[in-house]
């Protein structure tokens, strides 16, 4: 089995549509009776954000790599069914049709709230779950004058004007989507002039910067996502076992914001990527690959060193509660 779309094919589409969206996606494996993983991409980018850490899963995983709806080649429609709910739902159906049994599921910025919802909303569907941040507990800290230099952009797309701007205009989003892309990721990153070209080509049709956005116009944004959460009670908290890596040199989710992780996870562990930023499937892609591989149970915890350091909860928890 080999679909894969980096960089030259169409990749597949899916035939039975959930709320009217049909999405696009990658496949790659070795075939029938593989363990399943779901790759789950972010704001801004598409499906090739990926494109790093297939290849050392594909080998011996059913790798499948979705458009969210609203990007890349899946279905838009006007700003309805983009909340995180919608796009679990989503990913739930294509899970379905593609008879994926207990994938690990993985995920970061957008696709990672999509994950979370997606084992929230169906306990027992995932074999485990691998993310980076968003992760819930942030809660008002989200209001500090740090965080909001940070989050402007989220108040932005919910205007008007930010589809006057944008939308339909390639060289403008060109310099929009740049900017994100360099200012969130880690030092010494920066997007290849190719990959741009491509997102650009994405997001620079009429109509797909606009559908981009309703995520962050239908309430799903980090913003209004960490003043409305609340901590579950024990037995309502993700079950699925869980794997976080979070980058120490994000400028959207400061690694100091990983210390309530147990009162929203019941197995939770937390590792550290020094150096990378926003975008750890592209900037540490074995990493990332290597806790899937875990999470599948195809490889040991050594696969995920060089230079990622392994947290205790307990310890976050209690660096942050101190004086």
């Amino acid at each position: 089995m080999s679909h894969l779309r980096f960089p030259d094919t169409d990749g597949m589409r899916q035939e039975q549509a959930t709320d009217g969206f049909r999405l696009a996606y990658d496949r790659a494996g070795p075939g029938e009776g593989a363990p399943a993983v779901v790759l789950l991409h972010g704001w801004p980018g598409d499906r090739t954000d990926y494109r790093k850490v297939v290849p050392f899963l594909s080998a011996t995983a059913d790798v499948v790599v979705p458009d969210l709806r609203g990007f890349g080649d899946s279905d838009r429609h006007p700003a309805s069914q983009y909340s995180a709910a919608a796009q679990a739902r989503g990913i739930a159906g294509l899970i379905a049709e593609l008879g994926l049994r207990h994938p690990v599921i993985a995920g970061y910025d957008i696709g990672s709230r999509t994950a979370q919802a997606l084992a929230r909303d169906r306990p027992g569907l995932a074999r485990a779950l691998v993310l980076s941040p968003p992760l819930p507990g942030i809660g008002a800290r989200i209001l500090s004058p740090g965080a909001q230099r940070e989050f402007w952009y989220q108040a932005f797309h919910g205007l008007a004007l930010s589809t006057e701007l944008l939308d339909g205009r390639p060289e403008a989003v060109r310099a929009y989507l740049r900017h994100f892309w360099s200012h969130w990721s880690g030092p010494g990153y920066e997007p290849a002039e190719g990959d741009l070209d491509h997102l650009v080509a994405a997001y620079g049709r009429p109509g797909a910067f606009a559908a981009s956005i309703a995520w962050y116009r239908a309430g799903a944004g980090s913003v209004a996502t960490s003043l409305a959460e609340q901590a579950p009670s024990p037995g309502d908290r993700i079950q699925a076992p869980t794997t976080v890596l979070w980058g120490d040199h994000d400028p959207l989710f400061p690694f100091e914001w990983s210390d309530r992780l147990g009162d929203f996870f019941t197995a939770a562990t937390l590792t550290s990527l020094p150096g990378s930023g926003h975008f750890t499937p592209l900037e540490r892609p074995e990493q990332f690959a290597a806790a899937v591989a875990v999470s599948l149970g195809q490889a040991g915890s050594r696969d995920l060193r060089d230079g990622a350091v392994a947290v205790p909860l307990s310890y976050a928890m209690a660096q942050s509660r101190c004086p």
